[in-house]
This record gives structure tokens, C-alpha cells and sequence, in this order.
């Protein structure tokens, strides 16, 4: 008993030395949210109905650090109401792992990352954590960090299934091997960021599997001014698709914002077209935050439009805030960026996009949007 006593003590004066010098935080978030959805990502039917949707986000966050040490785990749990007996007998709905991440530094500008993390950089149009979806996105990945007269992250996964006997990798996720380099410099006024991303994406060939690599290459710069601000964004892709198809692609974005609360702005992203298909000319924003761009009735990239005819979006916003109050208004112009068919014209629709949010309290905030596409005819061919 004295030695069992001993050991005790022991352990919890190790625990107290350590919360002295460290920092925990706890958290949570709960998110419920109504969905009224008639035509959203594709054109309604004539005879279709509306649908009524509530769906919640809820997360438990635990962040523990000091000097040398940073971990981080988010316990996420994603439901449509209803989708959940009242008298639940089983795990199917169990809560799932959103982040689960340690960063070890070896000095203080140098560190080792490593586990389930959200990547988000620059504007989030390669990389983001496409946080308006309730489950959100996270990677596997390891990532060495650097922060001193500028940033930098190299990052790297690789998948495959769990019989130690092959390599194969038929999971869920989009890639089976991943490396990137990104690199931030920001100065008073300006920032600058490098981004270069080799996704590999796992084929068969006979028996053997191996991964197809597509390289995406560019970058984002932005300047501010007393008044207002600019900001661009330039991508290329290369190399080649799953099936084995070369890539030659590439996206721009340029826009201007007033400090009243004015955005003008264009982006485009390159598209096939019918009389062109000797090489994959469609644009891919892989793991961004697409609902981010291109209009909230998410038409674009988000889980659709991929390797179809591309996109012009020609974007008006408005950003109104006071006190506890804001409202965004957004008029997005699309039309395609390759030939649909001979005869089919490139304007495809307008959309209006309006969000209200109201702060009730520090901890607590309302919010509502109402969004709506006039398609053109072109629209409904694809």
C-alpha cells in the first residue's frame, strides 16, 4: 500500500508540473441546420417537390501544447434528423474522428506534424476544410513546418488497405499518395504564396495497381491598399488522369474589394470542349472549398462538373456588417469556358446568393440565406 501510495503521488505531481507550464482547451460546437432544397447542385423536374432537411454538426474539441508540444483531437458527429432509431440498439451511427493530430517542434521554428488534420491554405481553392459541409474534411498526412522569415510546409501521405500482403489501396479517399510543398511570404501590405501538389491516384494495370500523378503549380498574391485591396490566384495542372490521358489545365481568379464592403471579380477555370479531346483540358480544384466559389447552389465542383466544359464566373459581392448584425449579397454570372456542341451557346445561368447572421451572444449566432439559379438553356444540356 505505501509503495502503491508512492506511485500515486508521484504520477500526479508529474500531471500538476506539466499543466504548469502547458495549456489546455475544451470546446464544443453544436449546429443544427434546416435545409429548403428545390433545384439545388441540378435543375428541378417539373414535377418535383421540395425537400425539407435538418441535418447536425456536433464536435467536442480538446488542444493541449506547450513550448515543445501541440496535440489536438475533434470528435465529430454528422446526422440528418430522423436517420436514428429513438431507441438506438446499435453503433452504426457512431462518432467518427475528425482531427487527431500531434506537432512536435525540435526548435522553435521547426516542427513535425502528424495524424488526421484539416489542410487549408491561401483561400482554400486547392486545399481547404470545406467547413460549411457538416462533415467537413480532413487528411492523414505528415507535415514538417517551418515558420521564420517565411513559411513552409511539406506535406506527404500514402494509403493502402490493411492486408500487409500488397499494396493495393481501394479506400474511400481521392488519392493513394500525396506530397506537397507549400511556401508564404507576407510583408506589410503583400503576401505571396508557392504551391506545387503531385496527387497520385491508384489505377489497375492487369494485377498490379499504380498511382496515376497529376501536378497542380501556382500560386496567390494579394495587396492591400488604404482603400482597398486586390487579390489573384494562377494554377496549372499537368501529367495525366486515371486513364492515362495527359492533363493540360489551368485556373485564374483576380478580384478587387473595396473597405466599404465591394467585391468585383472574375475566375476561370479551364474546360473540354466536343471538338477538342486529344488531352483532359478540365480544370480540377481537388480538396478545396469549393462551396466557397462559384456560388452557394453549388452547380460547380462540387462533387459534379468535374471534367466537363469548365467555367467563367463573373462575380459582384456585397459585405454589410454592424454591431451584431450582417448581410452578404453575392450575383455570379457563369458560363462555360470550352463548346458544349456545335450549336449550344456558353452562357449558362446567373445566381443570387443572400446570407443574413445575427450575433446573439459571444458564444451563439443565427444565420439564414436564401439562394436562387436562372439557368439558360445550356445549362439544362449538361
Amino acid at each position: 500500500m505505501k509503495i502503491l501510495k508512492y506511485l500515486l503521488l508521484t504520477t500526479f505531481s508529474i500531471a500538476v508540473s506539466n499543466f504548469t507550464y502547458a495549456q489546455f482547451q475544451l470546446s464544443g460546437e453544436f449546429r443544427p441546420r434546416t435545409e429548403f432544397s428545390h433545384g439545388y447542385k441540378s435543375l428541378a423536374m417539373e414535377d418535383q417537390d421540395m425537400s425539407t432537411l435538418t441535418s447536425q454538426r456536433t464536435r467536442l474539441n480538446f488542444t493541449y501544447g506547450n513550448e515543445w508540444v501541440k496535440t489536438r483531437l475533434v470528435l465529430q458527429d454528422v446526422r440528418n434528423w430522423g436517420n436514428q432509431p429513438q431507441m438506438v440498439t446499435n453503433e452504426n451511427y457512431a462518432t467518427s474522428v475528425h482531427e487527431a493530430w500531434a506537432e512536435v517542434f525540435f526548435i522553435p521554428e521547426f516542427s513535425l506534424q502528424a495524424g488526421r488534420q484539416e489542410l487549408a491554405y491561401d483561400d482554400q481553392r486547392i486545399f481547404g476544410n470545406v467547413n460549411w459541409f457538416q462533415q467537413a474534411r480532413s487528411h492523414d498526412v505528415a507535415l514538417l513546418k517551418y515558420k521564420k522569415a517565411f513559411t513552409a510546409h511539406f506535406g506527404i501521405a500514402h494509403h493502402e488497405n490493411d492486408n500487409i500482403t500488397n499494396n493495393y489501396y481501394d479506400g474511400p479517399d481521392a488519392y493513394k499518395d500525396l506530397q506537397f510543398l507549400w511556401i508564404n511570404k507576407t510583408w506589410k501590405s503583400n503576401s505571396l504564396s508557392f504551391l506545387f501538389l503531385n496527387n497520385g491516384v491508384p489505377v489497375m494495370e492487369g494485377t498490379d495497381q499504380v498511382s496515376k500523378y497529376s501536378q497542380t503549380t501556382g500560386g496567390r498574391y494579394t495587396r492591400k491598399f488604404d482603400k482597398w485591396s486586390l487579390a489573384s490566384n494562377i494554377y496549372f495542372q499537368t501529367g495525366k488522369n486515371k486513364s492515362d490521358k495527359e492533363v493540360s489545365a489551368w485556373n485564374f481568379l483576380f478580384e478587387a474589394s473595396l473597405k466599404m464592403g465591394l467585391t468585383g471579380g472574375y475566375e476561370y477555370l479551364s474546360g473540354n470542349s466536343y471538338d477538342k479531346t486529344d488531352k483532359v483540358y478540365a480544370f480540377t480544384p481537388l480538396y478545396g472549398t469549393n462551396h466557397k466559389f462559384n456560388g452557394y447552389m453549388d452547380y460547380f465542383y462540387v462533387g459534379n462538373h468535374l471534367n466537363s466544359v469548365g467555367l467563367n464566373d463573373a462575380y459582384l459581392k456585397y459585405a454589410f456588417t454592424k454591431k451584431k448584425f450582417s448581410l452578404n449579397a453575392d450575383l455570379h454570372y457563369f458560363s462555360s469556358a470550352g463548346k458544349i456542341n456545335e450549336d449550344a451557346g456558353k452562357y449558362l445561368g446567373t445566381e443570387i446568393d443572400l446570407t443574413f447572421g445575427y450575433k446573439l451572444h459571444e458564444i451563439a449566432m443565427m444565420s439564414a440565406g436564401w439562394s436562387s439559379m436562372f439557368a439558360g438553356e445550356s445549362m439544362e444540356l449538361l
